[in-house]
Parts: C-alpha cells; sequence; structure tokens
C-alpha cells in the first residue's frame, strides 16, 4: 500500500482499495500473496446475506487488523454474523466497522465472475455447511497429521 496510508483512508480518497491478499480465512476463493482483490466502499445499509466485507477488528494492531468475510445472517440494530470462508467460528459486527465489500478478485490477470454458477454453487455449499464447517476441517487436519506421522514412522519424510 503506498505511503502509510491506512486502508480507510485510501477508500475515502480513491472509493476503492486494490490489494493482495494476506491470510487464509477465505480460501479456497481467495488465495494468499497470489490473488489481487479489490474493495469498494459500499453503503452498509444496502449490504446482504453472503456479500464478502472488509472489515476493522478494534484493538488489534498488524496482520488481523482488517479483515475480510462473508456476511452470513444480517441482525438487527445493523450488526452482523461474519465468517471466513475458511473459518470455523464468526464474530460479530457492526455496521461502523464495515469499510467495504468485495467487488472484483483478479486470478492470473482474469477477473473472477461471480455472476458464474460455479461461484453461485460455493456459495451454496460454503455457507449452508457452515455448521458442519468445524468437523470437515477438524477431520482434515487429523487426517493431514496422521499421514505425516504415518510418512515419518516409515522413514519417507524427514
Amino acid at each position: 500500500m503506498e505511503g502509510n496510508l491506512s486502508f480507510e483512508e485510501v477508500l475515502n480518497r480513491d472509493g476503492r482499495l486494490i490489494y493482495t491478499n494476506v491470510g487464509i480465512s477465505m480460501m479456497p476463493l481467495i488465495r494468499e500473496g497470489r490473488d489481487v482483490i479489490v474493495i469498494e466502499k459500499c453503503d452498509v445499509s444496502s449490504l446482504k446475506k453472503y456479500d464478502a466485507v472488509l472489515f476493522k477488528r478494534e484493538n488489534v494492531k498488524g496482520r488481523g487488523r482488517y479483515v475480510l468475510h462473508r456476511i452470513l445472517k444480517v441482525l438487527p440494530d445493523n450488526n452482523f454474523f461474519i465468517v471466513g470462508d475458511h473459518d470455523t467460528s464468526g464474530e460479530t459486527v457492526n455496521a461502523g466497522q464495515i469499510l467495504g465489500i468485495l467487488t472484483d478478485i483478479m486470478r492470473d490477470g482474469k477477473k473472477y465472475d461471480f455472476g458464474s454458477f460455479g461461484y453461485k454453487m460455493y456459495i451454496f455449499f460454503i455457507c449452508t455447511l457452515y455448521p458442519a464447517r468445524f468437523f470437515f476441517l477438524r477431520v482434515k487436519r487429523f487426517l493431514k497429521y496422521a499421514a505425516g506421522a504415518v510418512l515419518h514412522k516409515l522413514k519417507i519424510r524427514g
């Protein structure tokens, strides 16, 4: 990012923030260090379920201060229940914390198509299966750990 401008300052000045993603909480949709994301300033009252929004966590310095996650539920009193596509737990965010909405993803020089059938299926499965996500991610981590332990025992790996 240019100079020492905050995300808020860039969005207020330009209305748009173009940034290379950092973090894995929106995998597999957005890949860390590879995809370029475009966040645009938005009217918070127009946000709806499944929108991916950039928000600012209060009292956090450095990595994790600015977070891009998906709205799973619009709550009363201008609050939103938000969770990363790769996370097992979510958080409640108030409208004042939201800085903008994800409008584009650039991967390998091409724009990601948010209107495609594939994206709609992705949203359906990633959001519908949210309650079971904890179980699936735990099984995935266990299998990865078990495979590493077996390979180590067999001296195939370090």
